[in-house]
């Protein structure tokens, strides 16, 4: 017997089967890889006498007009030359007194040449079958239903080939795959509506799948030809044989079909988005060949048939998506109108939510609160599958809830299929919908377990495909395309509607907090002015009194008045900041000599840079006009000049500078100061920033004020610094036009 261990071993080593470089290809063709840099031969098929009767002994490193001739070689590198592959494939070739269809692609730095030997006349073939594909494509582009289509596909590629069964398999998220369409001979047993399990198509073998339209095998007996040399003359290393045709196959394959009864197969692809959909399947009970034309030709059906099942199930899912329209209509509006919470719309009309994806079941988790409707779990366990479903930044779906999460096997019976979303809010919320369990029969093809055995410590492929049926639990009716639709749409609609009471909200404390800032503002105005205005009156009656006591009080006459004023300045960044953040702070402005600006600023802080000794120069070109607001442009100029006098060390030196830059006016503030740490500059202009030493009485909005100002007359405030040499301060401001 064997371990379960060593069968997860072995059949990972199936998986892990190197099907891309089997180093040999199957014997109905030969294989020639070629140096289009050189033009010669690197590898070729041991076979290749056999079909090329004038050919040399297999070696590497020989021209390629040894095995072609130097017509048939110079022809296919002309044609190479000037066109597609598209174009060229499938092409005839003469070579001697034989004509041989070839197929020609690129891979991995060489050009790969199929040579097949010609089985009818070319040129007949091709005129018949013209007419037939014709005929094909025509009843597939009329198909109005995917079951119509499915059933044209398999006719009439069987009426081409000659199959005995011709089939569709459809690959379900699962792995496994389904018989959807079915055309075979009455005396063989049906498959249609039979799963095969996920094993019977190695993930590998998939992706080869998805990469190639077709793969063929005309007799699953034969005996692979191996490669000359076995390994590539140029870097040592297997031949990747992805794309080709004449690649042999996994000999488990091999048996696996023999087992079934078929010695020859064709598969062609079919591909939504560039995944696998699922494969048209071809199957014969006897070797047969089918040329490269008619293969071309089936891969133009595949293709066709991918494009039409695109299109009919786009159009089957926009028809869903259009039928429930009214009432997500309905269930928006519900959700828009709602007070509180925007579930509440839904609580409202539950019913309609129900009837949306025709669930059996409805919760609807706000915060602490569960409101359940119709056929659900406890609202205990619903709170607990909120939790996981609000993991999810996206709609969930699933019609085997206890697969995905195990604790939801306890409630099966009323919740095996889940529809869910919540909304990306810091607290709890969800709507649930719950479809019970539907139990069923599945019929397999042979038993799944039995997909893979082992013999003499080597896998082989299952024997027995006879029907098995199994009882399958957990599961509900599915959820489709039109339902998860459906979710996502009212999903977007709470979201909006739940971001639009948010800005109001928002709003709303803006609003509030701006009122009570002018409230307390005025309120506070009053007084302050009337402190100041006794403070005066007190420092006049004790101004001839110097005794220690008149002293001691004037003292602190002056204390109270410096804090009174700092009281003021406070209130009045405030109500400035109040303004910026709400998008109203307002302007007027006006055309401003920057001259004049210089020559107010220096009357007022020069005497604070006279008392540290601070060498303070204004300087800018001469006429120079801006539009700007006077007083705020004072207020940004005072400000940003006030900041470098209080950061700049005695007998320092700053320099304000104006220079006309296109539309603008730059003003840079240079001082030489000790600089602004890196990790502190990018914050300068937030709001309470004051972490400099030497600064612990600021308020914290002058930047942010000023930059605020800056960008109400747009221009721009920006901040440069390094330390122990000293900071830049630049803003831009409107030049004014000449009128």
């Amino acid at each position: 017997m064997t371990s379960e261990h060593d069968l997860q071993t072995l059949l990972k080593n199936c998986a892990d089967e190197p099907i891309r470089i089997p180093g040999a290809i199957q014997p109905h063709g030969v294989l020639l890889t070629v140096d289009e840099a050189t033009w010669t031969v690197q590898q070729v098929s041991a076979n290749a006498q056999s079909l090329l009767a004038d050919a040399p002994a297999p070696q590497s490193g020989q021209p390629l007009s040894g095995w072609l001739g130097n017509e048939p070689s110079e022809r296919l590198r002309e044609r190479l030359l000037s066109e597609s592959l598209d174009e060229i494939n499938p092409m005839s070739l003469r070579i001697g007194d034989q004509t041989v269809d070839g197929l020609i692609h690129r891979h991995d730095g060489l050009l790969f040449i199929e040579l097949e030997p010609v089985q009818a006349d070319p040129a007949a073939v091709g005129r018949s079958l013209d007419q037939r594909l014709t005929r094909t494509l025509r009843r597939l582009q009329s198909a109005k239903t995917l079951s119509a289509l499915y059933e044209i596909s398999v006719t009439e590629i069987r009426a081409l080939t000659g199959y005995d069964r011709v089939l569709i398999y459809r690959f379900q998220e699962a792995g496994h795959g389904q018989v959807i369409a079915e055309s075979a001979t009455s005396e063989l047993d049906a498959y249609q509506g039979l799963f095969f399990p996920a094993s019977d198509i190695p993930e590998q073998a998939r992706e080869l799948y998805r990469l190639n339209w077709l793969r063929i095998i005309p007799d699953a007996a034969y005996v692979p030809v191996p490669m000359v040399p076995a390994l590539r003359p140029d870097t040592g290393q297997p031949l990747d044989m992805a794309y080709a045709v004449l690649r042999s196959v996994s000999p488990i394959h091999c048996q696996y079909m023999q087992n079934m009864d078929v010695r020859s197969s064709m598969s062609i692809s079919l591909l939504k988005d560039d995944r696998l959909w699922g494969l048209i399947s071809c199957g014969n009970r006897q070797p047969l060949r089918v040329p490269p034309a008619l293969r071309v030709a089936c891969e133009t059906i595949g293709q066709v048939l991918s494009m039409q099942i695109s299109a009919l199930e786009e159009l089957n899912a926009q028809r869903q998506r259009q039928a429930k329209g009214g009432l997500l209509n309905l269930l928006a509006n519900a959700m828009a109108e709602a007070d509180g919470d925007v579930y509440h719309g839904l609580i409202e009309q539950a019913e309609d939510v129900l009837a949306l994806v025709d669930a059996g079941g409805l919760a609807v988790v706000i915060e602490d609160q569960v409101h359940l409707f119709g056929q659900c779990p406890s609202a205990e366990q619903v709170k607990a599958l909120q939790t996981w479903v609000q993991a999810s930044d996206s709609v969930v779906t699933t019609d085997s809830l206890g697969a995905l999460y195990e604790p939801a096997r306890a409630y099966s019976r009323v919740a095996s299929g889940l529809l869910a979303f919540s909304l990306p809010k810091p607290v709890d919320n969800a709507v649930l919908w719950f479809r019970p369990e539907q139990k069923e029969s599945v019929q397999w093809s042979g038993n799944p377990d039995m997909s893979k055995v082992v013999v003499g410590n080597r896998l082989q492929p299952r024997e027995s495909f006879e029907v098995w049926k199994q009882q399958v639990d957990g599961t509900a009716r599915q959820w489709d395309v039109g339902d998860v639709y459906a979710v996502s749409d009212l999903r977007r609609s709470a979201l909006e509607s739940d971001l639009s009471r948010q800005v109001l909200r928002e709003k709303d404390a803006v609003r509030a907090r701006d009122e009570l800032v002018a409230v307390v503002s005025h309120d506070l105005r009053s007084p302050l002015t009337a402190i100041v205005m006794q403070c005066g009156m007190m420092q006049r009656l004790i101004a001839a009194d110097v005794s220690p006591a008149s002293k001691r009080l004037n003292s602190a006459i002056d204390t109270l008045q410096r804090a009174t004023a700092r009281m003021t300045n406070l209130l009045e960044d405030l109500l400035d900041t109040a303004k910026i953040e709400a998008g109203r702070y307002s302007i007027a402005p006006q055309a401003v000599e920057i001259s004049q600006l210089f020559e107010d600023a220096w009357s007022l802080l020069t005497p604070l840079a006279l008392n540290k000794f601070i060498d303070l120069t204004f300087s800018g070109e001469p006429e120079l006009k801006v539009m700007a607001d006077p007083e705020r442009m004072f207020q940004v100029l005072s400000n940003l000049v006030g900041n470098a006098i209080k950061f700049t060390p005695k007998e320092g030196l700053i320099s304000v500078t104006a220079t006309l830059e296109g539309d603008f006016v730059a003003v840079s503030i240079v001082d030489s100061g000790a600089g602004i740490a890196p990790d502190q500059l990018p914050h300068v202009f937030e709001r309470y920033w004051r972490i400099r030493e030497g600064n612990p009485s600021g308020t914290g909005l002058g930047l942010y004020i000023s930059q605020g100002i800056v960008k109400a007359h747009g221009g721009e405030l920006t901040a440069s610094s390094a330390l122990g040499v000293g900071s830049v301060f630049r803003f831009t401001v409107p030049v004014a036009k000449p009128s």
